[in-house]
């Protein structure tokens, strides 16, 4: 017997510790993950949502209003208010669809592109925040390891609204 096996049975004894929990894990990364990318979205037009509009808008160009909603998740009228606050705040333009000119296209501005990098900027800090215990190459194994987690999770049980996990008053079973 080493003197380790008394320390390892008393422990088994008293029960795993809340920290080996995979659920606790999650939850703890998680939810300092979601505070950390709010307050990095706290000026942006709807929060995580207006950051999505632009990402997407940037990233895969031109989309149609309705297009936009169902891609992302948002309720088409939830999806009017919001271009609205990014038009009011110049982040976005509505411009005519010219393969069907009742539709509106939402275009990034310049200002939102340079606020785009900002707000990817921060959220990398965010991360960075979030991930500060693991050096370069653990951040890049966590990464990758829990997006095939994610990945097979997602096909599995689809997510279809990303921007409700952000909200605590949503039941993560409903999403």
């Amino acid at each position: 017997m080493t003197s380790s096996t008394p320390d390892v049975s008393a422990r088994a004894a008293r029960g795993t510790p809340v920290e080996a929990d995979l659920g606790w894990a999650l939850g703890v990364v998680f939810r300092r993950y979601a505070k950390a990318a709010a307050a990095a979205l706290d000026d942006v037009p709807g929060g995580p949502r207006g950051y999505q509009v632009l990402a997407t808008t940037n990233a895969e160009g031109p989309k149609r209003q309705l297009d936009l909603a169902s891609q992302l998740g948002v309720d088409r009228t939830v999806m009017t208010y919001l271009l609205d606050d990014l038009e009011k705040a110049g982040l976005v333009q509505r411009q005519a669809d010219p393969a069907d000119r009742r539709a509106r296209l939402i275009v990034p501005t310049e200002q939102g592109k340079e606020t785009l990098c900002d707000l990817e900027r921060r959220l990398t800090e965010a991360e960075q925040d979030v991930l500060g215990s693991l050096d370069d190459g653990e951040r890049m194994i966590f990464r990758m390891l829990l997006q095939r987690v994610a990945v097979k999770a997602d096909q599995i049980d689809p997510l279809r609204n990303a921007c409700t996990l952000t909200d605590e008053s949503v039941d993560p079973a409903t999403t």
